[in-house]
């Protein structure tokens, strides 16, 4: 399957702004032919925690530009948005639409606490895989990439990790690392989409990447915006966990 991750500069708390820049590049990579399409944490808003002002309800702008753009070209789109549910502080939430309007959610479990998340965000609680064509697509965001134990939870029905950032560039070498650990350590695909520009006080650089079940990085960009396309395969997940039985030897 053909897989997109589209590194974007995000316009602050605007996201009118961001859809209309994001549609055009959508676009293109369904032109291109891929099937799961990946924007960036709180692509509609960068990530502000005032939350009064960028959270939205379930179904609000910001998920609904996603289905909207997900069945006009029959493609799989994803990117976390604020959204508020019953929890007292709405949740950081990547929201998977699907070509035929269904939509996936899975909350992001660990609120980054260096920036004050967990007082503005609620955690989740729940893993959520979904089966995109034939990949079992796992879904986390961001700071989640620090948590091994939540990549090994879900190794053994994964083919393929989506992490969306807004990761600045003052740990831009945590990044490209976990990344690469987190694919090899679990033997999956990980495609990880970083923003890049200025978003309140903070610099992003990007460092996206698709990275394979080896570790070998199958396509990356750093600096400006870029859309990364390459093909993923679940037989080759198969082929590399039977070729290398590591995981077998957990405890």
């Amino acid at each position: 399957m053909r897989v997109a991750a589209i590194q974007h500069d995000i316009a602050w708390e605007d996201p009118k702004a961001n859809f209309e820049a994001l549609a055009p590049r959508i676009a293109g990579a369904a032109a291109a032919g891929a099937r799961l399409i990946v924007l960036t944490e709180m692509y509609a808003t960068g990530f502000s925690m005032r939350t009064d002002v960028t959270a939205e309800p379930i179904g609000g702008p910001a998920a609904s530009f996603l289905v909207e753009q997900a069945q006009q070209h029959g493609a799989w789109i994803a990117g976390s948005v604020a959204e508020r549910a019953a929890a007292d502080r709405p949740h950081n939430t990547l929201v998977l639409a699907a070509p035929d309007g269904a939509v996936h959610r899975y909350r992001k479990i660990h609120p980054f606490t260096h920036a004050r998340e967990h007082e503005h965000f609620a955690a989740g609680t729940e893993h959520v895989t979904v089966t995109v064509d034939d990949l079992r697509v796992t879904l986390f965001v961001c700071y989640d990439l620090r948590f091994a134990d939540e990549f090994w939870a879900t190794a053994a029905g994964t083919d393929v990790y989506v992490v969306p950032a807004n990761w600045p560039d003052t740990r831009r070498v945590h990044w490209r690392t976990l990344l690469r650990a987190r694919a090899i350590e679990n033997q999956a695909y990980v495609i990880g989409v970083n923003r890049v520009g200025r978003g309140g006080k903070l610099t992003y650089v990007g460092d996206s990447m698709i990275v394979d079940p080896m570790g070998e990085i199958l396509a990356s960009a750093a600096g400006g915006e870029a859309t990364l396309v390459c093909d993923v395969d679940a037989r080759v997940v198969a082929a590399t966990r039977d070729r290398f039985r590591f995981m077998q030897d957990r405890r």
